[in-house]
C-alpha cells in the first residue's frame, strides 16, 4: 500500500508531467536495487574510503595498478547486472515519448540494456576501456580476459564490492598485479571510460545534456543526492529557466532549496506507478 501523501505527491507529479515532455536525469540510486552499490547514504554523505582522483590514476604506476586489481575483481558483478523495474518503467515512457532527453550519472549502461535509446552518459561507461596514450577504446571484456589471464593468482579471491566496480582489496593482493596494455599500441596507461572524481566531463557530452535539460518542459531527478557539479548544474539551469524541477530520490540533495517536488521513496516502486499514471 502507498502512503496517503506519496499517492498525493505522486498524483502531482503526473499532472506537471502529464502532456509535457521532461527529461530525466538518473543517478546511483536507480542502480542500487539491481546490486551495483552507491557512494553517499540518505544525508548525501561519501561512504567509505574516498575514491582514486584522476590526477592519482596518472600519477603513477603504482596508482594503476592498485586501481585495475581492484576493478579486475569487481567488474563481473557490474557485468552480470540487470536492470531493474525502474530502469524499464524509463524505457518504455521514452518508447511512449512521454519524457524527452534521459540522461545518467551511472557508468552501468543499465538503461540501455533496458531497451532506452540515445542515452546521455555524463560519466561514460565502465564497459569501455581508453587508452590514454593512442586514444583507441577497447571493450572492457577483452581487456577483463587479458587480466585474468595475467593474473591467475587472483582467480578465487572474494572482495567486498564497492561502487563503480571497485572493490575493497588487501594491499598485499595489489603488489604482484600485471596491468593491462593497450591492444593497440602496448601502452601501459589505460583507463575506464569513466570521468574520474577531479576530472571534467567531455564538453560535448556537457553542453548535449544541457541541450536535453533546455529542450524539454522540466527535469525529473531519479535517484541521485546532485553532490557532483555536472548534474547540479542542470537542475540550477532548469530552475532559472522557470521550468518545473522534481525528484524521486531517497534522503537528501544537493538541489532541495529549489526543487518543486520531492518524492522521498523507491524509484523501483513509483516509476512503475507513474507509467501506469501517465499511459494513455
Amino acid at each position: 500500500m502507498l502512503d496517503s501523501l506519496i499517492g498525493e505527491q505522486l498524483d502531482r507529479l503526473q499532472q506537471l508531467m502529464a502532456d509535457r515532455p521532461f527529461a530525466v536525469l538518473t543517478g546511483a540510486g536507480i542502480s542500487t536495487p539491481s546490486g551495483i552499490p552507491d557512494y553517499r547514504d540518505n544525508q548525501g554523505v561519501r561512504r567509505g574510503r574516498s575514491p582514486m582522483m584522476y590526477q592519482e590514476f596518472l600519477s603513477a604506476p603504482e596508482s594503476r595498478r592498485r586501481y585495475w586489481a581492484r576493478a579486475m575483481l569487481g567488474w563481473p558483478r557490474v557485468r552480470q547486472a540487470r536492470p531493474n523495474e525502474a530502469h524499464e518503467a524509463l524505457s518504455s515512457l521514452q518508447s511512449a515519448r512521454q519524457i524527452g532527453g534521459l540522461i545518467t550519472q551511472n557508468v552501468d549502461t543499465l538503461h540501455d540494456q533496458a531497451g532506452s535509446h540515445d542515452v546521455i552518459e555524463l560519466h561514460g561507461s565502465l564497459h569501455r576501456v581508453l587508452c590514454l596514450d593512442c586514444g583507441q577504446r577497447s571493450e572492457r571484456d577483452s581487456i577483463q580476459q587479458l587480466m585474468e589471464a595475467q593474473n591467475p593468482y587472483l582467480a578465487g579471491v572474494d572482495a567486498v564490492q564497492a561502487p563503480d566496480g571497485d572493490t575493497l582489496l588487501d594491499a598485499a593482493f595489489e603488489a604482484r598485479f600485471q596491468v593491462p596494455h593497450c591492444p593497440h599500441c602496448a601502452g601501459e596507461r589505460m583507463k575506464p571510460d569513466v570521468v574520474f572524481f577531479g576530472e571534467n566531463v567531455a564538453q560535448v557530452t556537457a553542453a548535449k545534456a544541457m541541450a536535453a535539460v533546455e529542450k524539454a518542459a522540466g527535469l525529473l531527478v531519479v535517484g541521485s543526492s546532485l553532490m557532483a557539479f555536472s548534474a547540479f548544474r542542470l537542475c540550477r539551469a532548469v530552475a532559472d529557466q522557470g521550468k518545473p524541477l522534481l525528484a524521486i530520490n531517497l534522503g537528501k540533495t544537493r538541489a532541495d532549496d529549489i526543487l518543486d517536488l520531492k518524492i522521498e521513496g523507491s524509484c523501483e516502486q513509483l516509476l512503475p506507478l507513474l507509467t501506469q499514471r501517465l499511459s494513455p
